[in-house]
């Protein structure tokens, strides 16, 4: 492989400007080759301000036209799987932001291409680059703490000026998002989609788990997308577990935690706090503080997805979390709005799957 992989944007909205780009073109071994949008002087704003030669307002035309190793696909959520594929197809590596889809099945297929191209989906959970959740991964994969019996997980953050189609970010200094996110078309939903989906991505990461059935309720509490999400979880060895949060938070604080109760022990990350607290049943005791180096944390968090990805298609590192993860995230997602469509009927994860070839 080259020594200069050449990648391309697809989506030149806010967290690219503001997450991708800034990192991407800092790389000496990272050439950013095309910026493609359908909104095409947005693409060329941004090209102009990250100094990237082409940009492109139709996709297919710039996958025939310019030679990649890899796509960073940052579309609206509902946008994903239809550009994730022709990525895949032309035999790039993709890094997707979260959610991955909007569907199980289309999720599923995206795996199913990547495997057959022998190339790697990067999700954009920067929540798991934490050391405080790395260890709690290395801990519940060894075996340690015995089987999962139950988990409890919460992402709440305040958000709900996002979720009204008011923009009121500070983060990043060329585009923003919008109205995006307070429209359910091209969110796919709210809170759940927006950010409970973090949590899902951590809790997966963590537990290399899969949900076998989900019973959610939803508050919109007067807007067009979910404000407030509450699920109650059976995972496929049995374990059940509480997922929920919600995107109003007063004061501006935040809440994001997972705590995780094993056979032989129970652990606690705190990711506000990038803490974990693990017990053992013979008492003994373990703390794990991720610590606030800003130089640390903005290569473990911030930006440690889109480097990651980086990292992968030139070789110098594995997927660190991959698109198995962003499925089980998308089939907790869809079988809660499903649920919640019902008033709270359970929704298996064979439902997901009933109208879609095997």
């Amino acid at each position: 492989m080259s020594d200069r992989a050449s990648v391309a944007i697809v989506g030149s909205g806010w967290w690219a400007t503001a997450n991708h780009l800034p990192a991407l073109v800092k790389r000496a071994d990272i050439q950013v080759a095309a910026i493609c949008d359908i909104n095409e002087a947005k693409a060329r704003q941004a090209a102009d301000y990250f100094d990237v030669n082409a940009t492109y307002s139709d996709l297919g035309s710039m996958l025939r036209e310019v030679q990649l190793d890899g796509a960073v696909v940052a579309t609206n959520h509902a946008a994903h799987y239809d550009a994730a594929r022709q990525c895949l197809e032309a035999g790039l590596h993709v890094f997707i932001e979260k959610p991955m889809t909007l569907l199980a099945a289309e999720a599923r297929h995206l795996l199913r291409l990547a495997e057959e191209q022998g190339k790697q989906i990067v999700m954009g959970y920067n929540h798991t680059y934490k050391p405080c959740t790395a260890r709690a991964r290395e801990l519940i994969q060894s075996g340690e703490l015995g089987a999962i019996q139950y988990l409890d997980a919460q992402f709440s953050r305040p958000v709900s000026k996002l979720l009204a189609g008011i923009d009121n970010v500070n983060i990043g200094n060329l585009h923003r998002p919008g109205d995006v996110y307070g429209d359910p078309v091209r969110s796919g939903g709210g809170h759940g989609q927006l950010q409970l989906t973090h949590m899902a991505g951590m809790l997966f990461y963590t537990t290399e788990t899969r949900v076998r059935q989900v019973q959610a309720r939803m508050a919109h509490h007067g807007l067009a997308v979910d404000l407030v999400v509450a699920c109650t979880v059976e995972f496929e060895n049995g374990a059940l577990g509480a997922v929920g949060g919600t995107g109003h938070v007063s004061g501006g604080g935040q809440s994001t935690r997972l705590t995780i109760f094993c056979e032989k022990g129970w652990l606690d990350i705190d990711d506000t706090a990038g803490t974990l607290h693990v017990e053992r049943e013979d008492g003994a005791k373990e703390f794990v503080d991720s610590g606030s180096d800003a130089g640390e944390a903005e290569k473990r968090y911030f930006y440690g997805p889109i480097h990651n990805f980086a990292d992968v298609i030139t070789g110098l590192a594995e997927n660190h979390c991959s698109g198995l993860v962003g499925w089980r995230a998308v089939e907790l997602l869809e079988a809660a709005y499903r649920s919640a469509a019902r008033a709270g009927g359970a929704v298996t994860l064979d439902e997901l799957y009933e109208d879609v070839e095997s």
